[in-house]
Parts: C-alpha cells; sequence; structure tokens
C-alpha cells in the first residue's frame, strides 16, 4: 500500500510554526516511505475562512518547499460529496434527524452538569421516526454505545476510549451544511490516506472519526499526534512570543532551510545530531522518533542555526534570498557589487538575511553621515596623513583587488611608521561610514574604486572641518 499523508489546514489564519512542523512531519513521513502528500483547505468554516488567508498558507508551504503530490482541495467545493454521504447514512440508519431545540439541549447540559455527569446528548431522537414536518433539525451520527474504540497511536502508543464516553455527533447543522469532524472522514476515505499526522489537539476527535469510518465501511487510517509547541517562558505559543507566522519569519530575514531543520528537531531527533538536510530529514525521519512531551521555542537556537545555513549553503542560493530583504528595504542594487559577493563577505557576521541587507547599504549608497561614535574615536586630526596618503596610494592602483588594496595599505602604514589599525580603521570609517565591517581590502573591493576614492575625500574634508572649528 502507497503511504499517503495529508495537511490539512483551515484558512482562518496564517500558516503558524506548529501548523508548518505537523505539515512538515506529515510530508517527510510520505517521502521517507516513497509516498503521497496532499493539501487540503479545510474551508468549512464560511464566516471565519478567507481568501487572503489561504493565500498566505499556500505561500508559506511554497517558501518552505513543502510541495504536494496532489491538492489542494477544497471542502466547500465538495459539499455534494458529503451530502451523498449524509442521505446514505440516513436510509441505512447510521445518522439521524435530530428536533431537539436549543433550549431543550441546553437545559439537559445544565441538569447533566448539577449531576456532576458528563455533558453530551442524550439520544432524544435517536431511535424515533423522521416526522413529516417542517421543523428545523440537525443530522447525528449514531454512535455505537458498546464497545471501545482502540487505536495505536504512532506517537502516543495506545488509546482507548469507550464508546458510552462519546457523543452522537453532528455531522451536519440546521442549514444544511456538513461539520467539521464528517468531512475529515469522507476527505479521508475519498483521498486515501493511510496516515494522519496532526496536533495533539484532535485526540478527542479520533474515535469520534473512526467510528464513522467503520459505519462507512471505509478503512481507518493510521495516526500520529504530536504535542503542542510551547514558548520559552512554557506557556502555549502564541503571538506575544514573537513572531509565529511562517511568512515573519521570512521577513525576519531566515532561510527556510533553518526554519526546517529548526522545526524538525522541535520533537524529533535522531541521536544527538542537531544539522540535517532535508534529503537527510527525509532518510531519517520516523514518526515513533517524535517526542510525547511538548517543546520550547527557542529563538535563539534558530538564530544559530540561520547563521550555520547563511555560511554553509551555496552563496548563489542565499544570494536569491537576499535579494528579496534588498528590494524590501529600498535598497538599489542595480549598481554596486554581486549579491553573491556581499553573501560571502558578510555571513560570518550577520545572523539574519535581514540583517545582511541592513549592513551592506553602504556598498549601494553612499551615506549623508559618519556614524558620530566612529569619526570621534577614528576620524580625529591625526587621521589627516594616514587618510591622505591612503588615497594617494589607491589611485595609482592598476590592478583593483584584494592583494593590491592589502599591499596599499601595508605600505602606507610603514611609510608613516604607524600599525596597520592607524590606517585601517580610518579609512574603514571614511569609506562605510561606520566602524563595522568585513577586512578593510575586501570592503573596498566591494565598494569600488571610484566610490572609496570619493568617500576618502568626504573623510578629510569632514576631518579638516574638525580641525578647524
Amino acid at each position: 500500500m502507497t503511504t499517503k499523508t495529508r495537511f490539512a489546514p483551515s484558512p482562518t489564519g496564517f500558516l503558524h510554526v506548529g501548523g508548518a512542523r505537523t505539515a512538515l512531519y506529515s510530508w517527510l513521513h510520505a517521502r521517507a516511505n516513497q509516498g503521497e502528500f496532499v493539501l487540503r483547505v479545510e474551508d468549512t468554516d464560511i464566516e471565519r475562512s478567507t481568501q487572503e488567508a489561504c493565500d498566505a498558507i499556500l505561500e508559506g508551504m511554497e517558501w518552505l518547499g513543502l510541495n504536494w503530490d496532489q491538492g489542494p482541495y477544497y471542502q466547500t467545493q465538495r459539499f455534494e460529496r458529503y451530502n451523498e454521504i449524509i442521505a446514505q447514512m440516513l436510509e441505512q440508519r447510521t445518522a439521524y434527524k435530530c428536533y431537539c431545540s436549543r433550549e431543550r439541549i441546553e437545559l439537559m447540559r445544565e441538569e447533566q452538569a448539577s449531576k456532576g455527569e458528563r455533558q453530551k446528548y442524550d439520544g432524544c431522537c435517536r431511535d424515533k421516526a423522521p416526522r413529516e414536518t417542517n421543523d428545523p433539525f440537525v443530522i447525528r451520527f449514531k454512535n455505537p454505545t458498546e464497545g471501545s474504540v482502540v487505536f495505536d497511536d504512532h506517537v502516543r502508543g495506545r488509546i482507548e476510549i469507550a464508546n458510552k464516553e462519546l457523543d452522537d455527533l453532528i455531522i451536519a447543522r440546521t442549514e444544511g451544511t456538513p461539520t467539521y469532524n464528517f468531512c475529515v472522514v469522507v476527505d479521508d476515505w475519498d483521498m486515501g490516506i493511510t496516515c494522519v499526522v496532526r496536533g495533539e489537539d484532535h485526540i478527542n476527535n479520533t474515535p469520534r472519526q473512526i467510528n464513522i469510518l467503520k459505519a462507512l465501511g471505509a478503512p481507518v487510517p493510521e495516526y500520529a499526534h504530536v504535542a503542542m509547541i510551547l514558548g520559552d517562558d512554557g506557556a502555549k505559543l502564541s503571538k506575544r512570543h514573537g513572531a509565529v507566522s511562517v511568512m515573519q519569519y521570512r521577513d525576519d530575514g531566515f532561510l527556510p532551510e533553518a526554519l526546517l531543520n529548526y522545526l524538525v528537531r522541535l520533537g524529533w531527533s535522531h541521536g544527538d545530531q542537531e544539522i540535517f538536510s532535508i534529503d537527510e530529514m527525509k532518510q531519517l525521519f520516523k514518526l515513533e522518533d517524535i517526542n510525547k512531551a511538548a517543546s520550547a521555542f527557542n529563538t535563539d537556537k534558530l538564530i544559530w542555526l540561520n547563521q550555520h545555513y547563511m555560511k554553509e549553503l551555496n552563496p548563489e542560493y542565499v544570494a536569491k534570498q537576499l535579494a528579496w530583504h534588498m528590494h524590501d528595504q529600498n535598497i538599489d542594487t542595480s549598481e554596486g557589487p554581486l549579491l553573491v559577493d556581499i553573501v560571502s563577505a558578510l555571513s560570518e557576521r550577520a545572523k539574519t538575511l535581514k540583517d545582511m541587507a541592513a549592513s551592506s547599504r553602504y556598498f549601494f549608497e553612499d551615506f549623508a553621515d559618519f556614524d558620530e561614535n566612529a569619526a570621534k574615536k577614528h576620524l580625529r586630526g591625526v587621521a589627516m596623513e594616514p587618510l591622505k596618503l591612503i588615497q594617494q596610494k589607491l589611485s595609482t592602483l592598476v590592478e583593483w583587488n584584494v592583494e593590491a588594496i592589502h599591499q596599499a595599505i601595508e605600505a602606507t602604514a610603514a611609510e608613516l611608521e604607524v600599525g596597520m589599525g592607524k590606517v585601517g580603521m580610518p579609512l574603514r570609517v571614511a569609506v562605510t561610514g561606520a566602524g563595522m565591517s568585513p577586512a578593510v581590502d575586501l570592503t573596498l573591493l566591494l565598494v569600488g574604486k571610484t566610490r572609496t576614492e570619493q568617500r576618502i575625500s568626504k573623510a578629510i574634508e569632514f576631518v579638516a572641518n574638525r580641525i578647524n572649528s
């Protein structure tokens, strides 16, 4: 049997990291077993579902590279199929019409609560013949009253729920629209899903869904319910913990490879290994290795992984990712060094692509002012002679490369009988406007000869004004 998994988000909000991790685990289980991965949009909550949220989910999946083999399917486009199955169930008496009013249901629940009983439908209409009236009704599944539902969860192990604990679930509302738990069952059946990977908050739904599947004579898939993700403070991950939307991590400068590597380890492990390529994940991933306990999100760990991937991935690939941030920060890269060279120069010191873009602006644009602290420290009167001499030596260079620039800086220091720092630091501030940059010879190479000479002139003028003021 071909392994077939699915990811089935509701388009009522963005794709958050918890959903992304579930999607990743489901995707990996399919890929590890040479199976198929289905994307299904569960949009039956018509009031809360939006096209914007749906687009955000698809964008997040695409950015992460979690490609799907079938779909996306939309539940709102399958109502005819759901209603067909409901009609069959009514005919086979595995479902029934319930005419109980909302007031009766509320009173029933209040009485159950006062007696300390489990609140569930009491079966008032379960065995009554359908009425020949136009009275409003819902349709309920006739859940078995004897025995138990037993399933072996890949993460939780054996789970058993007595049928007497379960409700006669509503499968169609008064206005005729099918409910979530019913649509999921029909979808999993029709789409041939063999393993359902989802959050632990769905464990209570599973026995109900299994009973419906059995009533339909449909195969029961395997299940894997993964634990929730907590914030650094141990509370359930939420907006107050920072970015929880997958695309927010893109916007904040994280590479998809870093986020995927982080998410796969957020509840799953393979020995002590921390770094996993996508291919390694596919080869090594097993549902049984998922931890039962909740995992705490650690932003510092994600940043560490992001720095690793910015340094280790192909610079040309990272440059393509960086291009989005350059555009987002309105940095015109049409004149200046290649982005691949920026990646090579800055990957050792930048934490995110967003940081890298911001700190590379001086390679492409002239700056209005020098950083106040850097200028105060390094653009003083004693910097005038080194700046004039290095400008003179740089202007005579025929080849503009790192080696030639480095030799010019060394020659300046030697001629003035000063340390390299007495030349390099004023030069760095002159060319970048600040006190931090990659190696000064590499920095000058990327800034370019013309801009370098112009900026040194600007610094010399700044020093002269400072001397004369």
